[in-house]
């Protein structure tokens, strides 16, 4: 393929996304559903609260929880009535940390792989992930605009997503996956092809952090995410090394209040955090490495740390004796220590799980939620990973493509909702087995999973 039709067709992909979710009006996307549905005699967990409702009835009409009752709600003709017997019914799970076109590939077919099978296999993931109960993801870096008009549309099953686009990075930061035998960049040449995808990108001034960012939020994005500091997955990207400038990350910052919605920065260590704080990011995902100053920090500017309880499989799934198994091997020890200094500080914290490059751990997305309760109670865990969640994805203001109260159980919030087997809040484990445990799944008042007998 020569340059120009290279740089047609990169050129043509936020067109494809803008089409498809023009299509989604024109056709009716799932937010238009009129039907009702009545859940009858179910436990409610609303997504805060530390202890189960009693018997009650939650009535959903279009893609709203309409009326919730301990008394009878009257089914009128054409509603669909769902007998609860007791269960508990919970709003959707969010994940605030995902990337959902990096699943399924291995790092090779991310990079260098066919974009047709990558985007299939991504939409199969999207529904294996909602059929796990996780109505809702924030997407913090890849290609996602397509999936996400495409899950809109009714196209394909799939949980609402709060698209980043491109990570955008430095030369050498984490997120750019280039070749030796790639440099040197010529400054407006050529892109890499983790470029021409859009998985991520490469700024290496405030001016070039401007247009990047102003790329992503053209083409969608709900919020921006910047590589701050070293991480695991890249190769030339030391975990111990600050990235972009205090000038270069405030250039993102302006860009994306100019926008009305905010930045989020990967970071481990304190001097990358405390820099990111001082351009004014609202949200540092991992913070792996902190130290008490900085937790301190974090929470007296009220800034937001998106966590995640890595789990073991993870960082044994990086090659021995590799650079990125030892930079795995660096970062692992310090999650206990963020999730006890996070809560020594009381900071606003959300949760996620990173998975990468694996669909066998993405299949444990429940269970990685469940290991919270080495920290917290499963009350807590819940509300983390529904209200609170909820509460970072507002952050992106009218950015937010889902207008609407999400992450909870109440009268006029968004109909995304759980039936579960049993009472999560006894028993968090019952989230590792959503197949047998999750009865109905419901997405903006669609049923997308019924498993109860009738």
């Amino acid at each position: 393929m020569n340059p120009i039709s290279r740089r047609i067709i990169v050129a043509t992909l936020p067109l494809v996304a803008i089409g498809l979710a023009a299509a989604a009006r024109a056709q009716g996307s799932p937010s238009s559903n009129t039907g009702a549905t009545l859940f009858q005699n179910v436990r409610i967990f609303d997504g805060k609260g530390a202890s189960l409702s009693a018997s009650s009835n939650v009535l959903v009409r279009g893609n709203i929880i309409e009326r919730i009752s301990t008394e009878p709600i009257a089914a009128d003709p054409g509603v669909s009535v769902i007998a609860g017997n007791g269960r508990t019914l919970m709003p959707g799970l969010i994940d605030a940390h995902w990337h959902a076109m990096l699943i399924r590939p291995n790092p090779a077919q991310a990079i260098a792989g066919d974009v047709g099978y990558n985007n299939i296999a991504a939409a199969v993931e999207a529904t294996d992930t909602l059929m796990r109960g996780f109505t809702t993801v924030r997407d913090v870096g890849g290609p996602v605009f397509g999936l996400k008009a495409a899950i809109d549309a009714g196209l394909v099953a799939g949980p609402r997503i709060y698209p980043s686009g491109a990570m955008i990075t430095v030369t050498s930061g984490h997120g750019d996956f280039r070749q030796l035998s790639e440099l040197p960049r010529t400054i407006g040449g050529m892109l890499s092809r983790m470029e021409q995808i859009g998985g991520s990108v490469v700024a290496d001034s405030p001016d070039e952090v401007r247009v990047r960012v102003r790329e992503q939020l053209m083409q969608g994005a709900s919020q921006i995410k910047l590589t701050a500091g070293g991480g695991v997955s890249s190769p030339f990207s030391p975990i111990d090394v600050s990235t972009f400038t205090e000038l270069e990350l405030r250039a993102a910052v302006e860009a994306a209040d100019n926008w009305g919605t905010y930045v989020t920065v990967h970071a481990f260590t304190p001097a990358a955090i405390q820099r990111a704080i001082a351009a004014g990011v609202k949200c540092i995902e991992h913070g792996f490495l902190m130290d008490d100053a900085t937790a301190k920090l974090i929470a007296e500017k009220g800034i937001w740390l998106s966590t995640q309880p890595l789990p073991e499989e993870l960082r044994e799934g990086f090659p021995p004796g590799s650079v990125q198994r030892a930079k795995a091997d660096e970062v692992w020890p310090g999650i206990a220590r963020s999730y006890e200094l996070a809560r020594k500080y009381k900071i606003k914290t959300a949760w996620g799980t990173d998975v990468l490059f694996s669909a066998a751990l993405a299949r444990q997305q429940g269970a990685i939620l469940a290991s919270l309760a080495r920290w917290y109670t499963p009350a807590e865990a819940l509300t983390m990973a529904t209200s609170t969640n909820a509460e970072l994805l507002a952050l992106s203001g009218k950015r937010n493509p889902y207008p609407g109260k999400l992450g909870l159980v109440e009268q006029g919030a968004l109909a995304d909702l759980l039936l579960v087997d049993g009472n999560p809040l006894d028993n968090i484990g019952l989230l590792a087995d959503p197949a047998k445990n999750f009865k109905i799944i419901m997405k903006d008042g669609i049923i997308y999973k019924d498993a109860l007998a009738r």
